[in-house]
């Protein structure tokens, strides 16, 4: 496949990716808009306690197997069903742990109601260890269609079983449910359209380079993970389960649709950057891919946290009132682990897995070190946490690249510095704008503070010549997603 090629396939899988992004943050969005009036603070609060602990599980499963599979150069038959028999195996050990965990979780956080929760979501690690080998193959296929069909079936199914159950009552059992039917309808789509079946384990295929690339990086994923849950796990531990569910309100709103922006791009960046890693194409679409990915989020976040308090009245209603001002620090943090997410791609495309681990060691134990001293002030404090930790380590994160590859990081810097330029500028203008119309309809100041961010925006743009560069960059990608063939 040329350059030219892979360039196409990223355009166009970025463009199938974006369409089920799109509806996904709706189904995302509904979600959080129609569950939050139906359930309350404490009922978000005791989910979130077991799945920040079960999440670990969740990338123990995984193995770091299906990344080690989408990035491999050449997949047999025989090693494609040993890794699908790995996760499997794995997944179903973890369900196992996580059953008989249930009590001493339920100890820790000093919350009875957690034993049958914790019970019921280890289902879901064996559900999710069988779908992980089907979807990484139909992702290093470059079937990125297929894949965003699943993604928006999968949610929207969960959706629907999760609302009807929070309205005849079920209460939390309503979110457990959500979390299974997410996991099955995921399985059985993946495996459906894959259209294969395992074959028995063969020990001679050659597994030790998917097991070493795997392995490296899960130590990453594993610590990186417990650092993004610090917050979670010190909040339910300290403050309790309603505290929790106000934090994990705020964290739903902002940080889950944010995820199903970022995760997507990985799907597609993962694979083009893999097989153009030895090309002179390879620079030029990670600092293209920096630009597409961080202007609109980092816009979109910062208009977010401009217009944060009418956001939550017209989304969550009156019993999230405590919600803004963590929602207006988690937008900081979201914009600050995009910059940084680029550089992720980099280091799986060129199997730096073992360089991955010693960053993420580093920038862990910036983010709990935060997050614990940021506890100190309460919920808003863990939050303020969560959002400085970030802003100290990115900078660090291509530092850190650079060390490893030939990869010219000062564009990444330069880049990233014109995105926030434009991130500031957005979320002023709209904070200003809301603030203005602080004794109209939450509607209005709404309208008024994006309208505001965006036209602060195109100002920028016209009046810098290099933010003009990075708009054409914007349109040369968005021309390539709809061109055909």
């Amino acid at each position: 496949m040329t350059t030219t090629d892979l360039g196409g396939r990223a355009a166009r899988g970025a463009l199938s990716t974006g369409v089920g992004l799109i509806i996904r943050l709706v189904i995302q969005l509904s979600t959080v808009v129609v569950l939050s009036r139906l359930l309350a603070p404490r009922d978000y609060g005791l989910v979130a306690m077991v799945l920040a602990i079960a999440g670990i599980g969740d990338i123990l499963r995984d193995f770091g197997l299906s990344s080690a599979a989408i990035q491999a150069k050449e997949l047999s038959f025989a090693q494609r069903s040993n890794l699908f028999w790995t996760n499997t195996a794995i997944g179903f050990l973890l369900g196992i742990v996580m059953f008989a965990l249930a009590v001493p979780i339920s100890n820790f956080y000093d919350e009875p109601a957690l034993v049958p929760i914790a019970r019921t979501v280890a289902v879901t690690f064996l559900l999710n260890g069988m779908s992980t080998q089907y979807r990484a193959d139909l992702v290093r296929a470059m079937r990125f269609k297929v894949v965003a069909t699943i993604d928006v079936v999968a949610p929207a199914a969960a959706l629907v079983v999760a609302v009807v159950l929070a309205i005849a009552g079920a209460g939390y059992w309503a979110l457990v449910s959500q979390q299974i039917v997410m996991a099955l309808t995921a399985l059985v789509g993946t495996a459906f359209i894959a259209h294969w079946l395992p074959q028995r384990i063969d020990r001679t295929a050659p597994m030790r380079r998917l097991y070493t690339y795997g392995g490296s990086l899960l130590g990453s994923q594993i610590i990186g993970y417990v650092a993004n849950n610090v917050d979670s796990l010190t909040i339910g531990h300290r403050f309790g389960a309603t505290p929790l569910g106000l934090y994990n309100r705020a964290f739903q709103l902002l940080m889950n649709p944010l995820n199903q922006v970022r995760a997507p791009s990985t799907t597609v960046a993962l694979p083009v950057l893999s097989r153009a890693s030895d090309t002179p194409q390879f620079d030029s679409i990670v600092w293209n891919g920096q630009l597409v990915l961080g202007y609109p989020i980092t816009i979109g976040l910062a208009l977010l946290a401009g217009v944060a308090e009418p956001t939550v009245a017209i989304m969550l209603g009156p019993q999230w009132q405590q919600v803004p001002p963590i929602l207006r620090l988690l937008a900081i943090a979201g914009i600050f682990q995009t910059l940084a997410y680029v550089g992720y791609w980099v280091y799986l495309a060129r199997g730096l897995t073992r360089e991955l681990l010693q960053y993420t060691l580093m920038s862990a134990a910036i983010r709990i070190a935060c997050v614990i001293g940021g506890s100190t002030w309460g919920v808003v404090g863990v939050a303020a946490g969560y959002a400085l930790a970030p802003a100290l380590a990115w900078p660090l994160s291509l530092w850190w690249l650079s060390r490893s590859t030939r990869l010219k990081v000062g564009a990444l810097y330069s880049g990233a510095a014109r995105i926030l330029v434009v991130g500031l500028v957005a979320g002023t203008a709209s904070a200003a704008a809301s603030w203005a119309l602080r004794d109209e309809s939450p509607w209005w100041q709404v309208c008024a503070g994006g309208l505001a961010g965006l036209a602060a925006v195109a100002m920028v743009v016209l009046v810098l010549p290099p933010m003009r560069r990075d708009v054409a960059v914007l349109r040369r990608a968005g021309k390539a997603a709809l061109r055909r063939g």
